[in-house]
């Protein structure tokens, strides 16, 4: 039975992509910053919470050492994210910056750090990083796509560091197949639901990701049309 540990598990992506991976046979780690909503979350679906703080080194460690104790881990994924704040771009400050880097970016090199010699013990070893589109270039100067009308300097570039940080560790780790995945414009938290995707429409790119079994290409960049631009 594949093991599957997704970070930011306990509302909007998260939530619904361990509903439709329990759903899919898998068992699933539902990791959480918050343990009164993370264990609410893992109950109602019956998946198993683990306390997860990808911003904290001591929490990251200790999920690790559970997961670990329970048998181990085949699938890894990075959705824990945050917007930052809605501002104008001349009222950003660099503490913004560094909340938003450090829980989106910052946040998967730890928690990959952290859980990677379990990845390799698996013969399916995954990886699946959320990004965004509108982290994507193609699309910020495509009018003809939503992605090109948002300007939020900060969570946006950090979306297209999630992307790159999935080439490179894809080329440092070809025994993995790591991939990022964009939602698309998907209704959550994130933008107030009005995003004009169902959650499960936004899942779509992760599950597909999350179920090859390890197998297929590594270091690519998809929705759920297929391949996306970087």
């Amino acid at each position: 039975m594949t093991t599957t540990l997704i970070t930011g598990a306990n509302k909007g992506l998260g939530y619904e992509t361990a509903r439709r991976l329990l759903e899919a046979g898998h068992t699933v780690w539902m990791g959480a910053r918050d343990e009164i909503r993370g264990r609410e979350a893992a109950e109602a679906l019956g998946g198993t919470f683990v306390q997860l703080d990808v911003t904290d080194d001591s929490s990251v460690e200790a999920a690790a050492k559970t997961v670990a104790a329970a048998g181990g881990l085949d699938v890894l994924v990075n959705n824990a994210g945050i917007p930052g704040p809605y501002a104008p771009a001349e009222e950003l400050t660099a503490a913004d910056a560094e909340a938003v880097y450090g829980t989106n970016v910052v946040g998967i090199v730890r928690v990959m750090h952290t859980f990677l010699p379990l990845l390799r013990e698996s013969a399916e070893g995954t990886v699946v990083n959320v990004t965004s589109g509108v982290g994507s270039f193609g699309f910020a100067h495509d009018p003809e796509r939503v992605e090109s009308t948002v300007v939020m300097p900060l969570y946006t570039s950090s979306k297209s560091a999630v992307t790159m940080l999935t080439v490179q560790y894809a080329k440092a780790f070809p025994e993995l197949r790591i991939n990022a995945a964009d939602p698309g414009y998907t209704a959550t938290d994130f933008n107030g639901r009005q995003g004009t995707q169902t959650i499960r429409e936004g899942t779509d790119a992760i599950v597909e990701l999350a179920t090859r079994g390890g197998s297929g290409p590594t270091g690519t960049f998809i929705d759920r049309s297929g391949a996306a631009p970087f």
